[in-house]
């Protein structure tokens, strides 16, 4: 059995025009009162009536850094996940941290560019 996608991320310059724009567009309820201000999308709400969806985060990229589009996915270990990517002929780009408590992401490009996260399953 695969390892399944669980939350999706929207980066961009400007993170208030995004969260407005996807939230006008998809009717995404966007919660971003956290000290990160990164806009949560729940899954819960945004499923469809067989009840499949994952919910997601539209933010603001750093300084310097005109974003992405990406989706994460749930594995065992994000050190030993980041490594096969890279032993697979992607690259790093960050990671594995700890954004926040129990919270472990990464990041790699694939081989041709494209950027895909992993989260490190909490057992």
């Amino acid at each position: 059995m695969g390892q399944p996608v669980v939350h999706f991320e929207i980066v961009g310059t400007d993170g208030d025009k995004l969260k407005s724009y996807y939230s006008e567009l998809f009717g995404w309820e966007i919660d971003s009162d956290n000290q990160m201000k990164y806009g949560v999308i729940a899954r819960e709400g945004n499923t469809n009536s067989e009840g499949v969806g994952i919910g997601g985060g539209v933010t603001g990229a750093p300084e310097g850094y005109t974003g992405h589009v990406t989706f994460y996915v749930e594995v065992p270990d994000a050190e030993a996940a980041l490594a096969q990517a890279e032993s697979l002929g992607g690259s790093r780009m960050m990671g594995p941290d700890e954004v926040m408590e129990g919270l472990v992401i990464g990041l790699f490009n694939d081989p041709e560019g494209h950027t895909i996260g992993v989260i490190q399953s909490a057992s």
